[in-house]
Order: C-alpha cells, then sequence, then structure tokens
C-alpha cells in the first residue's frame, strides 16, 4: 500500500554542481533524504514504469538511503530499479548503466572526494536519461519543489538484499541488483587495447593503483589485476570502506602522498594512478614525473588515436574554464574545435550529445570522452596505459616532449577551505566590484590587460551562465581565476588557479611554485585574501 506521509520544507536543500552535499547528521534528520528525493521525483515527468538507476560509493549512510529511495520509487510508480550489488556503483559505472539500459535516470548517492563516515560526507545527485548530472534547468526544479513540498510517497516493507544478484519484487516494481562492474569493464575493453597493456605489464613495468579505499577498489581489481594481469597488489586501498579508512578519498598530491613518494623513491614502481571517492577523478604520476590534471587532458587528447576507440580522431575538446590553455593548444594542432565552459561536468553533457566533442577535462582531476556522461576516472588511467603502452617511453619522456612541441602551461590551484561564507561572498563581491577599474593595473605579475566575471552561452541551445569565476589577464598571456567551489559541505572554499604559458622554445625546466610566484604574489595583491579569509597559506595546493 502507498504511504502518503506529510512532511514540511528544509530551505537548506539546493543542489549544487554535483548535487546535493550536506554532513551526514543532515542526512540523518527525520524526512531529510525523503524530501530531497520526492522533489527529485516531483520535478520529472514520464517515468511512470520506467527504469531507474541506483547506486552509490559505499559511504555511510549509502544502503540506509537506497532502502529509502527504493520504497519511494515504488510508491511513485517507477516499473524497474537496477541496483548495484552492495549498493555499489561508481559514478561513471553509474552513467554507464543507465545508458547502456535505456534508464530514465539515476540517483547517484555520493559526495565524490569528500570524506565520508558518521561525521562526514554524504550526497545525492540525479543523472537524465543520458547518463550525465541534471542540467540547471532541473536542479533548479527540484529546488523549487525542496521549498514547497508538503508530502512524500513511499511504501511500507521490508529491506531488499543489496548483496544477491538477482530481482526482487518490491509492491509491483522489480528491484534487480546487477554486478557492478562487469558492465563497465566490457565497456573498457571496447575502448583501449588491452592485448597491448597486458605486454606492457608483463615486460617488467611496474605500476600501483591507490583505490583509496573508495568504490574503485572492485573495478581496479578486476581490471588491472585480473584482465590486464598486473600482480597481485597493485591495487592498494581496494576495499571500499564507509569511512574510506579515515582517509580523505581525494587523489592528490596532500591525500595520496604515499603513492607519490613511492613513486619518486629511486626504486618506485614506472607509473601510479589514484581515483577519489566515487570513482570520477583521477591522479596521475609517472616515475619522478607529476603529471597536472590540466597537462593530462593535453597529453590524452594528443595521443587518443594510439587507442582503438579514439582510432576516428576527435571531433573536438572541451575544458573548464579555470582548466590551464594547454588542451587549447592541442586543439588548434589537430585543427578541431576548443570548448571552454564553466565547472561542472553537466556543461560538457550537451557538447557530447551534440558529437561536437570526443575529450573533456577539468583542472579538479576529472577527465573523461562521450563513452559516458561523467568524468572517468579508470578510464584515464587506461587511456594513459595504451598510451605508455604505444610509445613504450617513461611518463617523463612522453611530457617533456609534448612541452618540446607545444609549450609548457605552468599552473597551480590554491584552495582556502572552510571560510566563513560571508567573509569568502565579501572577498569575491569586492573582486567583482574593481573589474573595470583593474585593466592597466601594474601588480607583482605584470600589467593587467583584461578582467571579468566570465559568462557561458551554450552552443547548442542557447542557455546561458553567468558570474562563473573572476578571470585576470595579463599582458604576457599569464592568468589569474578566482571561484567559489560548490562542492563542499562546510563553509565555503575559495579557489584561486595561476597559470602562466612558457613557449617551446622557452625554459620548461622551472619549478612550477616559482614559475608562479609572480602571480601568488598578485593574487593576494588583487584579492587581499589574507585580510578577507584570515588564512596566510592555502588549506591545498594542487
Amino acid at each position: 500500500m502507498i504511504l502518503t506521509v506529510n512532511t514540511t520544507p528544509f530551505t537548506d536543500q539546493k543542489p549544487g554542481t554535483s548535487g546535493l552535499r550536506k554532513k551526514v547528521k543532515v542526512f540523518q534528520q527525520p524526512r531529510y533524504a525523503e524530501n530531497f528525493i520526492q522533489s527529485v521525483f516531483d520535478s520529472l515527468d514520464g517515468f511512470a514504469g520506467q527504469t531507474l538507476v541506483l547506486g552509490g560509493d559505499g559511504r555511510f549512510l549509502n544502503r540506509e538511503v537506497i532502502q529509502v529511495a527504493l520504497r519511494m520509487a515504488a510508491a511513485n510508480g517507477f516499473g524497474r530499479v537496477l541496483v548495484g550489488q552492495g549498493g555499489i556503483l561508481s559514478t561513471p559505472a553509474a552513467s554507464n548503466v543507465i545508458r547502456q539500459y535505456g534508464a530514465f535516470g539515476g540517483l547517484v548517492l555520493s559526495a565524490s572526494h569528500n570524506p565520508g563516515g558518521p561525521d562526514e560526507d554524504f550526497g545525492i545527485k540525479y543523472n537524465i536519461a543520458n547518463g550525465g548530472p541534471a542540467p540547471e534547468a532541473v536542479t533548479e526544479a527540484i529546488y523549487a519543489n525542496t521549498l514547497q513540498i508538503a508530502s512524500y510517497k513511499t511504501i511500507e516493507a521490508p529491506d531488499v538484499d543489496l548483496d544477491t544478484v538477482g530481482t526482487t519484487d518490491l509492491a509491483g516494481m522489480t528491484v534487480q541488483v546487477i554486478d557492478p562492474v562487469a558492465d563497465y569493464a566490457a565497456l573498457m575493453e571496447t575502448l583501449f587495447d588491452f592485448a597491448a597493456i597486458r605486454d606492457l605489464l608483463a615486460s617488467g613495468f611496474v605500476m600501483q593503483f591507490d583505490a583509496m579505499s573508495a568504490v574503485t577498489g572492485p573495478y581496479a581489481t578486476e581490471i588491472f589485476e585480473r584482465r590486464l594481469g598486473a600482480p597481485a597488489g597493485t591495487v592498494r586501498n581496494g576495499v571500499p570502506l564507509p569511512d574510506f579508512g579515515h582517509h580523505h578519498p581525494d587523489p592528490n598530491l596532500v591525500h595520496a602522498r604515499d603513492l607519490y613518494d613511492a613513486l619518486m623513491a629511486p626504486d618506485g614502481p614506472d607509473f601510479g594512478a589514484a581515483s577519489d571517492g566515487d570513482g570520477d577523478r583521477n591522479l596521475i604520476i609517472g616515475k619522478h614525473c607529476y603529471v597536472t590534471p590540466s597537462d593530462s587532458l593535453a597529453v590524452l587528447a594528443a595521443n587518443a588515436h594510439l587507442a582503438p576507440g579514439y582510432a576516428r580522431g576527435l571531433a573536438g575538446i572541451a575544458r573548464s574554464m579555470p582548466t590551464s590553455g594547454a588542451a587549447d593548444r592541442v586543439a588548434a594542432a589537430l585543427g578541431i574545435p576548443l570548448f571552454e565552459t564553466p565547472t561542472g561536468w553537466k556543461f560538457f553533457g550537451n557538447l557530447l550529445d551534440a558529437s561536437l566533442a570526443t575529450i573533456c577535462g577539468e583542472e579538479s582531476a576529472g577527465t573523461g570522452s562521450d563513452h559516458v556522461r561523467e568524468k572517468d576516472g579508470i578510464w584515464a588511467v587506461l587511456l594513459w596505459l595504451n598510451v605508455l603502452a604505444a610509445r613504450r617511453q617513461p611518463v617523463a619522456t612522453i611530457m617533456a616532449e609534448h612541452w618540446a612541441r607545444y609549450g609548457r602551461n605552468y599552473y597551480a590551484r590554491h584552495d582556502y577551505e572552510a571560510i566563513e561564507t560571508a567573509r569568502a561572498d565579501a572577498l569575491m563581491a569586492r573582486l567583482r566590484g574593481s573589474l573595470e577599474a583593474l585593466p592597466g593595473t601594474q601588480t607583482a605579475a605584470g600589467t593587467v590587460s583584461m578582467a571579468d566575471d566570465f559568462s557561458y552561452t551554450d552552443p547548442t541551445d542557447g542557455s546561458i551562465s553567468a558570474r562563473q569565476g573572476v578571470r585576470i589577464l595579463f599582458a604576457d598571456g599569464s592568468r589569474i581565476v578566482f571561484r567559489l567551489s560548490g562542492t563542499g559541505t562546510e563553509g565555503a572554499t575559495l579557489r584561486v588557479y595561476l597559470e602562466r604559458y612558457e613557449p617551446a622554445d622557452g625554459d620548461l625546466g622551472q619549478e612550477t611554485a616559482a614559475a608562479l610566484a609572480p602571480l601568488i604574489a598578485a593574487a593576494e595583491e588583487l584579492a587581499q585574501i589574507v585580510a578577507h579569509t584570515g588564512m596566510a597559506e592555502p588549506s591545498v595546493i594542487t
């Protein structure tokens, strides 16, 4: 029997760039998850009898919310739910399942790279039928519903067995528990030359993959160790844990420091990689050579033709605005378009659906292609392995040759985390108020040539996204970008992106911090970061 439960709105359920993210204790409030899920369903039309995909990254509260969502899906009229075994589905795997099975959409339970546990973070986002994150029109409709919701629908039923592959009837709705890895691994085999990668791994080439006790552990073990023949133990921290082993599952040089140190050791492996909480981000490190996400996007785009799935060439490349311009030079050399979008993978969806772009990337360690509609950590690692198998050169050599051809974009991101929201807003308001007067200003990085607040017009539907980040460009082509992140759950995170281009005949061997030192000083001059935030240095530098 369908139960209609009276409720009242919560005022803090506005989805960010990747859905709704809050502390676990917020989601544990009575009716909180139910209100948001019902608001998602109320924003949709035509799903009666259709298929919903459901799964998450295994973090604390994942199983409980899956059971809530199953009962509510049955009460709201879905005909079938495909749920990952154990409640597990990486974000890119969920996108693939939606697309492969023709699902109406999916609920992905994740807070991505944020920490997990009873005192940490949880999240829910809705993905549409193309497998990608809901566009702004849908998320705005969801938010409007959260502010006026008066009731939600559910049923009384025992919990569904999530650990056994098979089907269950839930009040007339079919719940199908699926292997979370099989379909995704099969897709990867159609894109990459697994035989060549197997030969590389059998030749003495040593890799390490850190799953960070998060969702990609089972995927990495199946693909790297079983299908590609890497030795047992190649995948470290391969068992997903609700609290990620008390670690922060963000694949950067702070939280994956052990992997970095291993690759910098004299006797370290040849290649290291990591992925994040829900499997959509990646970290790439060669022996004695860290690869920035911006450079990784450029190198993968330049070498994608070496993988069978991309031998036909690329339709175009897309990058988020804060991502460095390294990929722009590859696009120009290939004679294909380069699209600069706001931050948020959903902005790539229209470009991919329209076949305007094939490979996309963000400086925040997200890279992907048109095989799904999410960024994809394992995919990026496999494409790197395919390139390494074809070229038989160390990562450091590939990077050096790339810079010698295209030049080098020295690049870093400085994150100032958990700032009081009012103080972060004041910093951005001051910057925006100074934009007209900035051109011609002398700074430690030289003369400001242009300053604006980035606005994007989607080339496929004409939609406009304004106020996407303050850009300050200098006479020598360097730039600083300031924006507030939408992926945190506590306070505000100020991200400062610093970029300096060195041409192919310039000094390509500088230390990044030294190359960017004038820009770091200019950022403080222009934004008065210390005064506004009280922080003398960033929380994280990537």
